[in-house]
């Protein structure tokens, strides 16, 4: 049985770049009041990129697929799988996988998109790693690609200071030595109203509330205690501890988490990839984004131990522990 291992990665982010001064000068005019303090001082977030008006999910997910393709040093005719995580499809169908596909002259293979929110890049890729170890692909492109902003009630100061657009992507390829370790990855529909974006298009028409809402104290309280038994399971079940992980890459949502959950989990700060601060929350963009960065800057090696985690709307969860 053939082992799934990431053999490159890639991403994208918008031309342009919000920083905290710029956003709170333009809330203003809508009579809403924040501040860069405000926003560092509660979130650790600095600056986001925003998706101009017209650009779609699947472009930034095009983008940083090819970036990752590059990377990994094989040809898109290679892929024969593409699962793309996200929120915020370019349509209702076809899905953003299929787009991308095309966009790649892709024309044979599996390809279909994943709904986990912020999880989303957690499950695509441990659906991967299981079609791979199935027999069933070879090389699968996994993609995390949103346009958040297109969903944030920018009235809600509680919600819209925290969210970027962007995409990252991982190559993963069968391979005769261990790459992901282990998956472990988990929901619970009951708590699906502590975040959520519940309207939709009926009849032609959008019903139902079409923004992001979020009960914050909710969201860090499952968080941090879903995330830590998950970190714990995972690792568990590759047969390691926490103190073989040698990189923690979590979902970018909020410094206070991530902090949080390093120090419940004993991982030392200097293990921790943060890109928070620079990118905001990118939802299921937001592992492979900052999983991306740590390869590229030289933080992550081969042969490195790596925890990846992600927690959204759902309420999802879960964590992926792979060996780059």
């Amino acid at each position: 049985m053939p082992y799934a291992k990431i053999i490159g990665s890639g991403h994208c982010l918008p031309d342009r770049v919000v920083s905290n001064d710029e956003l709170a000068a333009d809330l203003a005019t809508r009579n809403v009041e924040t501040s860069d303090e405000w926003i560092v001082t509660r979130t650790g977030i600095r600056q986001r990129y925003l998706a101009a008006p017209g650009e779609t999910t699947s472009q930034f997910a095009t983008r940083a697929a090819a970036q990752a393709i590059e990377d990994a040093g094989v040809a898109a005719a290679d892929i024969d799988l593409i699962i793309v995580a996200t929120s915020t499809p370019d349509f209702v169908f076809p899905s953003t996988a299929c787009l991308v596909q095309a966009n790649l002259g892709v024309t044979g293979g599996a390809a279909f998109d994943v709904q986990a929110v912020c999880a989303g890049f957690v499950y695509a890729l441990g659906a991967a790693n299981a079609f791979i170890r199935a027999g069933q692909a070879r090389t699968a492109l996994v993609i995390g690609a949103e346009v958040f902003s297109s969903i944030l009630d920018w009235s809600d100061r509680s919600t819209c200071v925290l969210f970027g657009d962007g995409a990252g992507a991982v190559v993963l390829q069968a391979s005769d030595e261990p790459g992901i370790l282990s998956a472990h990855l988990n929901a619970d529909g009951r708590q699906m109203k502590v975040l959520h974006a519940a309207g939709n298009v009926s009849h032609g028409k959008v019903t139902g509330d079409p923004f992001l809402r979020m009960d914050g104290q909710a969201v860090f309280r499952l968080a941090v205690t879903h995330l830590a038994d998950s970190a714990r399971t995972a690792v568990a079940q590759a047969n390691l501890s926490l103190d073989d992980v040698d990189w923690f890459v979590p979902h970018q949502a909020n410094i206070r988490i991530i902090n949080f959950l390093g120090k419940r989990l004993g991982i030392a700060d200097s293990r921790v990839v943060v890109t928070v601060d620079q990118h905001a929350n990118t939802s299921a963009a937001s592992v492979p984004l900052a999983l991306d960065k740590a390869r590229k800057d030289g933080r992550i090696k081969a042969g490195e131990r790596v925890l990846l985690q992600g927690v959204g709307g759902g309420f999802t969860w879960g964590s992926v522990l792979a060996r780059m």
